[in-house]
């Protein structure tokens, strides 16, 4: 008879904002057992259990079909689902923090995001600001590709294609900053910005609803 693989089972309870990973599921059972809204999940491996947590412990529904194999670059996204605000993401293919690549570690939270400290701030600023990141992080890295999942940014605010009239001064100010760094990227560099599903995309927070 074959061994028992081994589980980690993560959990989060977000009225206490606890969140852990148990070696027994009798240990998370306790832990979340009467808890509204507590989530849990089991893994076959700790480091997953901890990505799980660290992207916000969402359920997700899977994609159809077998998802992408990931081309070796960076990728970039921005979320709102832990309540506190606009987070930040820069990762690798693998879903590896980079954000510290492109600014101070004391900037990042415990997730290895930024939380954007202006309560003002957009999703789609976010992901703005997320796509200046990864330019400054693939520069670093000499990297030439970085992937992102929102239209909006890879199609339009990073090209020079700004509504300045119905966005804010910071934004189209940052649109624009932004246009210039990807402008020195694709031009100067031979770097490529493109669209990624966002289903498939490694630096997703965990809070797209799918």
């Amino acid at each position: 008879m074959a061994p028992q693989r081994k589980k980690y089972y993560a959990y989060f309870v977000p009225a206490e904002n606890r969140r852990g990973i148990a070696d027994e599921w009798a240990e998370c059972e306790r832990a979340v057992s009467g808890k509204p809204g507590a989530r849990y999940r089991a893994f076959s491996a700790r480091d997953e259990a901890a990505r799980w947590l660290a992207r916000g412990a969402m359920y997700e529904a899977k994609p159809r079909g077998t998802p992408p194999e990931l081309e070796t670059g960076i990728y970039f996204d921005a979320g709102t689902g832990r309540g506190e605000g606009v987070e930040v993401s820069v990762t690798d293919e693998k879903g590896k923090n980079l954000l510290h690549k492109a600014i101070s570690k004391k900037q990042l939270n415990r997730y290895g995001k930024q939380l954007l400290a202006d309560s003002s701030a957009t999703n789609n600023y976010g992901e703005l600001l997320a796509l200046k990141y990864a330019l400054a992080a693939a520069k670093k890295l000499k990297t030439k590709k970085i992937f992102g999942d929102s239209r909006l940014v890879v199609e339009y605010w990073s090209r020079w294609r700004i509504k300045k009239k119905e966005l804010p001064a910071a934004t189209v100010s940052l649109a624009e900053e932004v246009s210039r760094l990807r402008e020195e990227f694709e031009n100067k560099f031979g770097g490529i910005v493109a669209r990624i599903n966002g289903a498939h995309n490694p630096a997703d927070l965990g809070f797209h609803r799918r």
